[in-house]
């Protein structure tokens, strides 16, 4: 959020930037936070309440004469419309302005497909999502997008994505935006899992490193609450960090030794599947390991020792308070994250993990729709986006 700061006049975009906190004030309060004049503050509520963002929400305690009206955020005036799409699968959630989520489905879906195909089905999905959480289509005024590859935030399109044939340098924004009629924000499946687990898990913590160990590893930073994407959004490739040990192991990316082909559940699924085990899947060694499958259990603990070994090293670089690990592996118990423990806590330097956490995700399955719904909800709710609501 965009601070308000003393002695500044900011307009009516900026001023609502405090009331996203959902605490109601007068406009006695806001002339005190920021130090406008009370005319000033009554113009751009009146304007605020006129474009629905703000309401009135009561009546404050008089010390004296009539009390005055309290003015808060409504978060239900509009939705947005969450969209995370992974190899096979796709999640969408329509959340209201707090992204409180209104209606969710899931559906198998090929990402190798394409672009047109796919796209046209998140259009027709999101739509009648949109009728299912009792929404008009005019009542959405954003949309979040999580893509399974790397991404250029600032434009939302593919780059190079190794495993979305057809992707690269695709114009998702200006495709599903034409359709929505609402603007589009696209970024990579793990930034936005990463971005919705610090929301709705995490919020007062200012650094955090969010693991996915699915199909693939790569991490979502936090540092000083805010999602670090990176030059070219390329931050996080944990995957394709270099294992010590590992030299003649080759990855699908062409190199060896990378800790994606060593530790990705698909990696401990082939290995378990060349012994004989019936593993397919990343999910298929988690069903071996609920079932009490020792050697399942002891493959995804050694898994959780292979990424403690490179994530040791991100916490002598990065210094986080909290590591999530999300993914289909950490679905396991505790065995995956007990074998990343055990290594970063030997391996790093007893400053950088005397309150270190290291846990596994909190929001599930919801991670990355959450993270699309917050990433949507902080472009349409930037000061430079109300005002040119108001404008309009």
């Amino acid at each position: 959020m965009v601070e308000v700061t003393k002695g500044r006049t900011p307009g009516a975009g900026a001023l609502f930037q405090l009331l996203r906190d959902g605490r109601p004030r007068t406009r006695a309060d806001l002339a005190a936070e920021t130090g406008q004049a009370r005319s000033t503050i009554a113009g751009r509520i009146d304007a605020l309440l006129a474009s629905g963002l703000v309401t009135p929400a009561g009546e404050a305690s008089s010390t004296g004469g009539r009390p005055p009206t309290t003015f808060a955020f409504d978060p239900a005036v509009r939705v947005v419309l969450g969209v995370d799409l992974g190899a096979t699968h796709a999640r969408l959630a329509v959340t209201d302005l707090a992204s409180r989520v209104l209606a969710t489905l899931d559906a198998p879906l090929a990402i190798a497909d394409g672009p047109a195909a796919v796209l046209d089905w998140v259009v027709d999905a999101g739509l009648k999502l949109l009728g299912e959480a009792g929404r008009a289509h005019d009542d959405l005024v954003g949309v979040g997008v999580g893509l399974p590859g790397p991404v250029e935030h600032g434009t939302g399109h593919p780059n190079n994505p190794p495993i979305m044939p057809g992707w690269d340098d695709a114009d998702v924004p200006g495709l599903l935006g034409a359709r929505f009629g609402a603007p589009v924000l696209v970024d990579n499946d793990v930034n936005i899992m990463a971005l919705g687990e610090h929301r709705a898990a995490w919020p007062e913590v200012a650094d955090l490193l969010f693991v996915k160990v699915g199909t693939g590893i790569g991490a979502g930073i936090i540092a000083d609450g805010l999602l670090m994407r990176g030059a070219q959004g390329a931050a996080g490739d944990l995957g394709h960090v270099a294992l010590p040990g590992a030299e003649d192991v080759p990855c699908r990316c062409g190199n060896l030794g990378c800790l994606e082909a060593v530790a990705s559940a698909q990696a401990v699924a082939d290995r378990l599947r060349a012994t004989g085990a019936a593993t397919p899947r990343g999910a298929d060694v988690v069903e071996l390991v609920r079932a009490g499958d020792l050697a399942a259990a002891q493959a995804v603990r050694q898994a959780g020792r292979d990424l403690g070994a490179v994530l040791a090293a991100c916490v002598s670089l990065l210094n986080p308070s909290t590591i999530v690990i999300g993914g289909v592996l950490a679905e396991a118990g505790e065995h995956l994250v007990a074998g990343i423990r055990e290594v970063v806590y030997r391996r790093s330097l007893p400053l950088a993990t005397q309150h270190l956490r290291i846990v596994t995700a909190r929001t599930g399955a919801d991670a990355a729709v959450l993270g699309a719904s917050a990433m949507a909800i902080d472009h349409v709710l930037s000061p430079a986006a109300v005002e040119a609501r108001l404008g309009a």
